[in-house]
């Protein structure tokens, strides 16, 4: 039942005003942002459980699925973690040991894993960091190793001649393509449904040169995510800025200017310290979770950054936008209706935000 039929009923004289107004007061959206913490007590630990009962050391990625499962990169556990619908925390993979063991998700083994995304079948993809691998966690249960090796070898159908150094961010489009932000290769990097790995951007040197593809330069790159139209945004974590890439592979700048700072602005007169996730919400706004300065920024479309939510302040208080606070908050997701997640790194909680 909408605002206007209730509106009728009210005058219709079938709808008390009291009830009226609190159904308009209940339904209401915030003119701003508010900040809750949804699960973590704070401390580190691997407690499974109800969200704010629950334990993590250090997450840094998030995702979600289609039917709003969250999936966390629980980097400093080794292990990827998973918070259902009505809050509750579980182990999906990893023993907690680190290593690079794959198999039955409860035997597999991770170090270190730092970037997360999931298909629209519900295939979990890890950037796993220290491994310098992509592992995939298939609906089965299962963890396999997709692409990168830590030893040269060529194993059919996979191009695991390819190496990664410590891939950070990760991310999947439509078609099954998986894009990996190769952190100290300054490289983007595509992995095909077959596995087969190109670089798609970047020429392996530190720089921030806007060009044609491979003849870009990016400086340690941290996350990374695809719109529907396919065009690709980096976190360029050292190089204070956000990069685009379009669909023909042209690299430009879409806003900061190197220099560290938090101010707000269009394309180059904004400024970021270290920007770390970023993910792109329904209404096509990016969302960058500027770690350096302890703050979630928003991007529209024309590259006007402004501060969406924090105080700037090293904390974890939960509130409206400017009086909530984050403490190096890295990884960030946005789900359909545009609520955002964030993995705030050294609070060990995950965060949610939303009208």
């Amino acid at each position: 039942m909408n605002h206007r039929s209730l509106i009728f009923m009210h005058i219709s004289g079938r709808l008390p005003i009291l009830a009226l107004l609190l159904f308009i007061s209940c339904n209401r959206k915030h003119d701003f942002p508010i900040v809750t913490t949804i699960a973590g007590t704070g401390l580190m630990g691997t407690t499974d459980g109800p969200g704010k009962s629950a334990s993590f050391s250090n997450p840094m990625g998030i995702a979600l699925d289609e039917t709003g499962n969250i999936y966390v990169a629980d980097s400093r556990n080794n292990l990827i973690r998973k918070i259902s619908a009505d809050g509750t925390v579980t182990t999906v993979a990893g023993t907690g040991a680190a290593g690079s063991a794959d198999g039955r998700a409860d035997r597999a083994s991770f170090f270190y894993p730092t970037g997360i995304a999931v298909d629209n079948k519900g295939n979990i993809y890890v950037a796993d960091t220290h491994n310098n691998l992509i592992r995939t966690i298939g609906a089965d249960g299962f963890v396999t190793t997709l692409a990168g090796s830590r030893i040269y070898n060529t194993s059919p159908g996979l191009d695991t001649t390819q190496r990664f150094d410590n891939p950070a961010g990760i991310a999947v489009d439509s078609l099954g393509n998986v894009y990996v932000a190769d952190w100290a290769n300054n490289l983007i990097r595509k992995i095909s449904p077959i596995g087969k790995i190109s670089t798609i951007a970047g020429n392996g040197n530190r720089g921030s040169k806007d060009s044609a593809g491979i003849f870009a330069s990016f400086y340690l790159p941290g996350g990374i995510a695809v719109d529907k139209a396919g065009y690709i945004y980096v976190a360029d974590t050292y190089n204070n800025l956000i990069r685009k890439i379009s669909p023909d592979g042209m690299v430009s700048t879409l806003a900061g200017n190197r220099t560290k700072g938090s101010v707000n602005g269009k394309g180059k007169a904004a400024s970021f310290l270290h920007p770390s996730g970023i993910t792109v919400g329904p209404s096509g706004n990016l969302y960058v979770a500027d770690i350096g300065n302890h703050k979630i920024r928003q991007i529209t479309p024309d590259g006007t950054v402004t501060t969406f939510a924090g105080s700037g302040r090293q904390g974890a208080d939960n509130g409206r936008d400017t009086v909530a606070s984050f403490f190096r908050p890295n990884g960030i997701a946005a789900d359909k209706k545009g609520d955002l997640y964030v993995a705030d790194y050294l609070n060990n909680m995950i965060r949610r935000i939303n009208y």
